[in-house]
């Protein structure tokens, strides 16, 4: 018998009480929170006027029609060869000295040569794979390293551990990565977690969640997660999702934000396996260490605009990084486990169900294993400061099973 739809958690009578408390003292902050919370009160309101039987839905067709009007409006008769132009448009923006920019003549980023590197491997295709010029790419990583084990974002630029984790991914996924190239740079990441357990852009700042994730998934690519202070890292992460909202704030005593689906409930995949394979022994094989349903109720209901895209929350503008992190959160959320042990939560009809992303690259696990095996079928560039054996240049284990609840069995 068909026990019907889920219940909503923001429906039930307790749902009013998780709302903030101020304690009689106002700040600005507090002023925000509450503005935040009584948005999301009436867009709750307003669903409940409108569904006798809640079952939210994912607005599947606007947010692709929403997303296509961003290649520019292609005609029918193009949409056939938008992977073919998508490489060409690539291939454009790479640098004559390595990298990829955000634009056709434009100076090598990492920031964009970490999202081309990433549009090429979803794309799969060997014309896709041969845009990346990976022995240029490897002189570009070595132009932004520098010395203490950091990177630059750009020649001249700065430094914060988003550029460590671009680089350890692009060089991870094109079979470039060697010891040498990132030399300390796994003792830079440490010193990036402070005493609140979460890590921050630089040493000695303010833990930040896509901080967090970026230094998070560069240990796992580089097989040092386990250096981490791994339980005070779960403590900050689980205290970031919402009470009220359900969503997750970036910050301490900050707002709730739908990228953060991603950034914050994509370390929690990261922190199970590690702990699993730290002999943690209690972990769920079933769930992960967040409030799922809440989160898929929070992008649902709150981050979706009508007429396509997502959004940060109730009353901001629909963009493209915000549809991109908010899907990448909602399949996280849906997801459990590798193929081997998958559990699935899907709130609302079977439609809503999103197709299970990596959470150390976030792109799909299949398009991971492809790439790393294309490219590790490569010869590994010649890097003239590594003197050491070129077999043995990747580290042991560099690509984590894409949903991995701990089992090793499973590798993408």
């Amino acid at each position: 018998m068909d026990p019907g739809p889920t219940p909503l958690r923001c429906f039930s009578e307790c749902h009013p009480a998780e709302m903030f408390v101020d304690d009689g003292v106002e700040t600005l902050t507090s002023v925000e929170q509450k503005k935040v919370e009584h948005s999301i009160e009436e867009v709750i309101n307003v669903y409940k006027q409108i569904h006798s039987l809640p079952q939210p839905i994912l607005l599947r067709e606007q947010h692709y029609q929403y997303l296509k009007k961003g290649l520019r409006h292609l005609s029918d008769a193009y949409e056939v060869n938008v992977y073919v132009l998508v490489c060409q448009f690539l291939a454009h923006c790479q640098s004559p000295t390595g990298g990829f920019a955000g634009g056709p003549g434009q100076h090598a980023h990492l920031a964009p040569t970490y999202a081309a590197v990433n549009a090429l491997c979803i794309i799969g295709t060997e014309e896709a794979y041969n845009v990346i010029d990976r022995e240029k790419l490897l002189d570009f990583l070595w132009s932004v390293k520098q010395p203490d084990g950091s990177f630059v974002m750009h020649v001249g630029g700065e430094v914060d551990v988003r550029s460590a984790y671009c680089a350890a991914s692009v060089a991870s996924l094109t079979n470039i990565l060697t010891p040498k190239l990132f030399e300390d740079t796994t003792n830079w990441i440490l010193s990036c977690q402070n005493w609140e357990g979460g890590l921050s852009g630089v040493p000695g700042l303010e833990a930040h969640g896509g901080y967090t994730f970026c230094g998070t998934a560069a240990l796992v690519i580089l097989g040092k997660e386990h250096m981490l202070d791994l339980k005070a890292l779960l403590r900050w992460v689980v205290s970031r999702q919402m009470r009220f909202e359900g969503g997750f704030q970036g910050r301490c005593n900050k707002l709730v934000d739908g990228c953060y689906s991603f950034w914050q409930a994509g370390l929690l995949p990261l922190l199970h396996r590690a702990l699993f394979k730290e002999g943690e022994s209690e972990l769920s094989r079933q769930r992960w260490m967040f409030e799922q349903q809440a989160l898929q109720e929070y992008i649902l209901l709150c981050c979706q605009n009508p007429t396509g895209g997502l959004l940060d929350k109730p009353g901001k503008s629909r963009d493209f990084y915000h549809t991109c992190y908010c899907l990448s959160g909602l399949s996280i959320a849906q997801h459990f486990g590798n193929m081997d042990l998958h559990h699935e939560l899907i709130l609302g009809k079977d439609d809503n169900r999103l197709a299970p992303t990596h959470p150390v690259y976030n792109i799909c696990p299949e398009r991971v294993a492809q790439a790393l095996q294309h490219f590790h079928r490569l010869p590994a560039p010649e890097d003239p400061r590594w003197k050491g054996d070129s077999a043995d240049n990747t580290p042991s284990d560099p690509a984590p099973d894409a949903t991995a609840s701990g089992s090793d069995d499973q590798q993408s």
